[in-house]
């Protein structure tokens, strides 16, 4: 068999090694455009689970590596003059030059044909029965293909630079510098006992509003580094590098590029590496990817008859577990894109959530390092406990079980458990076993129940059986069941979610399905004429009287609702509702976000006005649409503040669901990151909530500051006051 390698990095080299190994017979040849000693970058980095595979692959190229390699277990996290570490990471790195030289060396003994400072014309590749496009991220040979392979490049994330650093570390440390242009952040690990790898990265804005792009990529000579770009780098992490100086090569300022393929394969071409895909820097290296395909491919090649088989599974191995890779890094990226978000979370916080962007769990960090755990639970414990209250034990528990106490609200826990299901009624009339459901909802073991979907109005119902809280018998009902539920566990809070249905009212019981019309449905009013379903009835748009009338029945609802003892009231302003309806630009009339504020805004100051102190005021607030031209995250950041000036005190984040185009996800706690942006950027607590499974998730979300309390998604555990057992 005839082998041609286009590209002569990693890659391309250690396909060659594996294929020339695996059957001597094979006539292997690299193609590589530069010298055998011009590389660029520095030190390229391997997990534990890759030196692993590259030890049961090739042990004499593996033996070499790691007699080259620097090793190390520690995450440090530096951030404004303090150093929080973390165990159990195991890592490796080394030169890229040297790496080259030792596959290079391997090659030349398994007598692979090296061919350096060679353009390939990739039109003409003829001859060979096995095609490599090792070529990189701007492959010639792929290209060549583009309606086969069809690539696809997404620029996204900050701008960065790759430096090098005499500084020696003895972990992978992450350093954040905040700058008046805004937050910058180091990626820096050692990769020999002399050099280490040291990587500048800030978001596009930052590195405007500093400057740096005064000077185009264009006006630099090939080969040439940035001087200006190193001067800046090099003071403004002058504490941190303590005299060493910052290095270059090649090194200029650079927007990441992700790239991805529809196809990996063609006739008897494969695609490798860089020319298959790209991975952000921050999940570990493009290196480990590339040296993994060529892993899987010679696997392939060797235990199939044919090359098109091969072909076929190495793609059918390879490809979706780099794609969920990119998902992972894309993940992270977003993360060190908007550190101008957690920069100002105390450090623990931050390196926690450091840690767990790319999905670590609470739990997998935990088993990682129970120390650094620990220590976080307890900073998080410390941190909640009331003035004047002892310090944190020396065994804090996780997160969700810390007290809080917000807005006033003190709570024994940080979990919520809601649901919609404690009440059904007959004309808005809460049935005789509602005391009895409110009750084993409040014995659940969280901090807070919430009675979700209580209507403030008759047609403000979503189905016939919503429970409504507007007449004097539904107020008795609610004083009741609450009653029930102090009975049964007199230090939970619990809450009441009021709701006018909107587009989405007049619908039969969730159990004949979701957002289906009643045959005989009664009149419905909306922000605007819009079905909310295109079987729906179509509402009538609310005039001026009908809003007078519908933000004093909010008014009169949570005014029932605190007169029947409930602990908090919240204003339902999301998901397709009437409220949410106006909120929405998919389904208001108004296009600036304070127009479409601006009822929803009168409704909040007439119950805080109700209200008048006798229970906590929170919101339900739709964070984004999921939708394309949907509630863009900075009119929710806006919106979210001006209700927290008016008087709003906590926010329970929710998405999706405006239309019914806006699904939700359902990874587990998908929707922490909108509870995230609210928290961080309107700096207002919130609730998450989103496939939050259980206390452990929700430990997750609250360690890395995503929020303030939980709800844990259905099913609830069977068991009345689980939490306090464990």
């Amino acid at each position: 068999m005839r082998i041609t390698t286009v590209g002569g990095g990693p890659a391309g080299l250690y396909a060659a090694i594996l294929l020339k190994r695996g059957d001597p017979t094979r006539h292997v040849t690299v193609y590589e455009r530069n010298a055998p000693d011009d590389t660029f970058g520095w030190g390229v980095v391997f997990s534990a689970a890759t030196l692993a595979e590259l030890e049961d692959t090739d042990a004499i190229s593996y033996d070499r590596l790691l007699r080259a390699c620097a090793r190390w277990d520690p995450v440090d996290v530096e951030h404004r003059g303090r150093v929080v570490r973390a165990l159990g990471n195991r890592f490796a790195a080394i030169s890229r030059k040297r790496l080259l030289q030792i596959l290079q060396e391997r090659c030349g003994e398994l007598g692979v044909d090296l061919r350096f400072e060679t353009e390939v014309d990739p039109t003409d590749l003829g001859g060979a029965d096995l095609v490599l496009a090792a070529d990189g991220i701007n492959s010639r040979v792929r290209d060549q293909y583009a309606d086969v392979f069809a690539p696809r490049r997404r620029v996204e994330g900050g701008r960065f630079i790759w430096l090098g650093t005499t500084r020696r570390y003895d972990a992978f440390t992450f350093v954040f510098a905040e700058h008046e242009a805004g937050v910058f952040q180091a990626h820096a690990y050692p990769y020999d006992t002399e050099l280490a790898t040291f990587i500048v990265e800030c978001a596009p804005e930052v590195w405007q509003r500093a400057g740096l792009d005064t000077r185009a990529a264009g006006e630099l000579a090939p080969g040439e580094s940035d001087p200006h770009a190193i001067k800046f780098c090099e003071e403004l992490f002058a504490d941190h590098l303590g005299g060493h100086p910052l290095m270059g090569n090649y090194s200029r300022w650079l927007e990441w590029t992700t790239l991805s393929n529809r196809a990996w394969h063609h006739d008897r071409l494969a695609l490798l590496g860089d020319a298959a895909h790209t991975a952000h820097f921050s999940i570990g290296s493009g290196t480990k990817l590339a040296m993994e395909d060529a892993i899987a491919l010679a696997r392939a090649v060797d235990t199939t008859t044919d090359v098109a088989s091969a072909l076929v599974a190495y793609e059918a191995e390879r490809k979706p577990v780099v794609e969920r890779m990119q998902e992972v890094a894309r993940e992270s990226l977003q993360w060190f894109s908007r550190t101008d978000r957690y920069v100002h979370l105390p450090t623990p916080q931050l390196a926690f959530g450091l840690l767990a962007r790319s999905r670590l769990t609470y739990e997998r960090i935990r088993q990682r390092d129970p120390t650094f755990v620990t220590a976080v639970d307890r900073w998080f414990a410390a941190r909640s406990q009331p003035r004047g209250e002892p310090t944190a034990p020396t065994a804090a528990p996780p997160p969700a079980f810390a007290p809080a106490r917000i807005a006033g609200l003190g709570l024994g826990n940080r979990m919520v458990l809601a649901s919609e299901e404690v009440a059904t009624g007959r004309d808005g009339q809460p049935d005789e076993a509602t005391p009895t459901r409110l009750a084993a909802l409040a014995a659940g073991g969280a901090g807070l129940a919430l009675v979700e979907r209580v209507a403030v109005t008759p047609e403000g119902r979503i189905t016939p059986e919503t429970p409504g809280c507007y007449t004097d018998e539904q107020e008795a009902a609610w004083r009741d069941a609450r009653a029930a539920a102090r009975e049964r566990a007199d230090d939970v809070a619990v809450g009441m979610q009021l709701v006018h249905a909107g587009a989405r009212g007049a619908t039969r019981p969730r159990r004949e399905g979701v957002d289906v019309p009643l045959r005989d449905a009664w009149p419905l009013v909306a922000a605007s004429s819009r079905p909310y379903t295109p079987r729906s009835p179509a509402p009538t748009p609310l005039d001026a009287e009908g809003r007078v009338r519908v933000r004093e029945a909010f008014a009169d609802a949570a005014r029932r609702a605190a007169h029947a003892g409930f602990d908090l009231v919240e204003v339902h302003l999301g998901h397709g509702f009437l409220l949410g309806g106006y909120w929405s630009p998919l389904t208001g009339d108004a296009d600036d976000w304070r127009d479409r504020l601006a009822y929803p805004g009168e409704v909040v100051a007439a119950v805080l006005e109700a209200l008048d102190g006798a229970a906590t005021l929170s919101v339900c607030w739709s964070a984004s649409d999921l939708e394309r031209g949907g509630t863009s995250p900075e009119d929710a950041v806006a919106g979210a503040r001006t209700l927290a000036d008016a008087g709003v005190g906590l926010f329970n984040v929710v998405a999706g669901q405006t239309t019914p185009r806006g699904a939700p996800g359902y990874e587990p706690h998908w929707g922490a990151g909108w509870s995230d942006l609210i928290r961080n950027e309107a700096g207002v607590p919130t609730i998450a909530s989103g496939a939050i499974r259980d206390p452990l998730d929700a430990s997750h979300v609250l360690a890395g500051g995503q929020a303030d309390l939980c709800v844990l998604g259905r099913p609830h555990p069977a068991v009345p006051g689980w939490a306090h057992d464990l």
